[in-house]
């Protein structure tokens, strides 16, 4: 039996953070890979054409580039080949009357671009960004910080001092608030709201959900400040950086190695037992990268040992779905608003507030929207290395969807199983970037769709094709995630930690609850 001091279960991002730190610190690791490649929702694979490098699911890289990780192991990725590629044309939003928003690194940019639409915008975001430095300050603090009732009794001592009563209360209010009420409060220009409001549809919150008024708020003020990057060749950049220094430490990846069972001795974790039956011990400890209701599902026979922990893990939310569309083309799109749109590296289509809301709403309920949320990713815009010499590649998010479908808000499309629709409505979505960019579909030279059913098949902890692994409303965030009295990675089975999205500080590609995890662990 082979024993080792931990045992990861999952190479995602998250898990191979945590295996690489604590095999810095001395620790034999290993890290079990259901899939024949690691990466989890990070992955870079030719899914069109020979030569077209499409990212899996996450794109954008800038929360690792600023992650408490990278900053603490910097030189040993590079020296593994890691690899950033700088965006200054950060995201856009194009409307059906031909205008247009985006923000770019250069603040004249955008200033300008916000004065012909609102001089008060222009104003007011200037003072936001002179403010931005303060107020990141104590919001990543509380982001970066494991969440314990002695943690935050300490931030909210250093924010006591460092702000004073009305700056913390203004940090608590933007925590608590919901998109609308925060735009609205601060600009008047209906599509500066909908260019910012998009944000918080990458995660799960339409624009009157409470606690999601900080994603826009970041997204947008960090792009300004710091811009934007993704992986050179592709997001597994980060990943194989990752691998290379987790092996040359002495630690262990295996792939194709589905856990079956985590085994318990007097209510410790000491090891797990594999699909075919092989047992591996761990002496201190075992970490779950897996969506909690994997737990239920058989990792744990007969549960946790604690009711409310096994309930909590039962009934964990997840948000609506995702599809992902990849194509490889000719050329960029052709924006109908303006050439300048083909450096961004994001163009949102969400023409409003209220259809933001709408489609949330239809989702929810099990219907295919009628008109989806589009995230329209253009990496090669960034990295021509992504594609042969002068083609391209185009990546894109359409939120939210059902994860089983009820019906069709449009009445077009039959409700069926996802398998039997998924390329009708995939036309659906990119009929709606042909509004925007007429001619699109004659550049396509090849296309992949991924269903949300597909996304969960290609990666359990994507459950109904929730590409953030947990819904981040309010009862299931901060001290609730992912469950009352669990969000600093314990479980009831002592020696077993959870690590992932599903945990604290949840989605993104950062780094965070696998690090923070690592330390906790392993000493900083």
């Amino acid at each position: 039996m082979d024993t080792y001091d931990a045992i990861i279960i999952g190479a995602g991002h998250n898990g191979l953070a945590c295996a690489a730190h604590l095999a810095r610190k001395g620790w034999s690791v290993c890290v079990l890979e259901r899939n024949s490649a690691i990466g989890g929702a990070v992955r870079t694979e030719e899914f069109t054409l020979p030569g077209y490098h499409h990212d899996f699911g996450a794109m954008n890289l800038s929360l690792f580039a600023g992650s408490a990780f990278h900053k603490l192991y910097a030189d040993e990725l590079k020296s593994h080949d890691f690899a950033l590629a700088p965006a200054s044309d950060c995201f856009a939003s194009v409307f059906p009357d031909g205008r247009w928003f985006g923000v770019s690194t250069d603040i004249e940019k955008t200033v300008a671009r916000l004065a012909a639409l609102s001089p008060r915008d222009a104003d007011t975001w200037r003072r936001l960004v002179a403010e931005f430095p303060g107020e990141a300050a104590l919001i990543f603090a509380v982001l970066g910080s494991p969440m314990t009732l002695r943690a935050l009794a300490g931030l909210g001592w250093k924010a006591w001092r460092s702000a004073g009563v009305g700056g913390s209360l203004k940090l608590v209010r933007l925590l608590l608030s919901s998109p609308r009420a925060w735009l609205d409060a601060h600009f008047e220009s209906d599509a500066v709201k909908a260019t910012l409001a998009a944000w918080g549809m990458h995660l799960d919150f339409a624009p009157d959900i409470a606690g999601g008024a900080v994603f826009p708020y970041l997204e947008s003020m960090a792009g300004q400040a710091f811009g934007l990057v993704i992986g050179q060749g592709g997001a597994d950049t980060m990943i194989r950086a990752m691998e290379g220094m987790l092996r040359a430490d002495g630690g262990v990846i295996r792939t194709d190695a589905p856990v079956e069972e985590i085994i318990r001795a007097n209510g410790r974790a000491t090891g797990v037992r594999l699909a075919g039956g092989e047992v591996l011990e761990a002496r201190r400890a075992v970490v779950a990268t897996v969506a909690p209701r994997a737990l239920g599902a058989g990792l744990l026979p007969g549960g946790s040992g604690d009711g409310a922990f096994d309930r909590a893990a039962r009934g964990f939310r997840h948000a609506p779905g995702t599809m992902m569309i990849h194509l490889a083309l000719d050329g960029l799109p052709d924006w109908s608003a303006g050439a300048e749109l083909q450096r961004f590296a994001y163009v949102h289509l969400a023409p409003s507030l209220d259809m933001m809301a709408r489609t949330y709403q239809q989702a929810v309920a099990g219907a295919l929207p009628d008109e989806p949320v589009l995230v329209v990713g253009q990496p090669t815009a960034i990295d021509p290395s992504r594609a042969p010499d002068g083609k391209h590649v185009l990546w894109v998010q359409v939120r939210m969807l059902p994860a089983e479908i009820r019906s069709d808000a449009a009445g077009r499309i039959v409700p069926e199983a996802w398998d039997a629709v998924k390329e009708a409505y995939a036309d659906r979505a990119l009929s709606i970037i042909e509004r925007y960019a007429p001619g699109l579909s004659a550049k396509v030279l090849g296309r992949a769709v991924f269903s949300p059913l597909d996304l969960e098949r290609e990666n359990p902890n994507l459950v109904g094709g929730d590409q953030i692994c947990g819904s981040h409303h309010l009862s299931q965030n901060f001290l609730f995630r992912p469950a009352p009295g669990f969000a600093g990675w314990n479980t009831p089975v002592a020696n077993l930690h959870l690590a992932g999205a599903a945990t604290w500080p949840g989605a993104g590609v950062g780094a965070a609850s696998g690090f923070m995890l690592a330390q906790q662990l392993g000493g900083r």
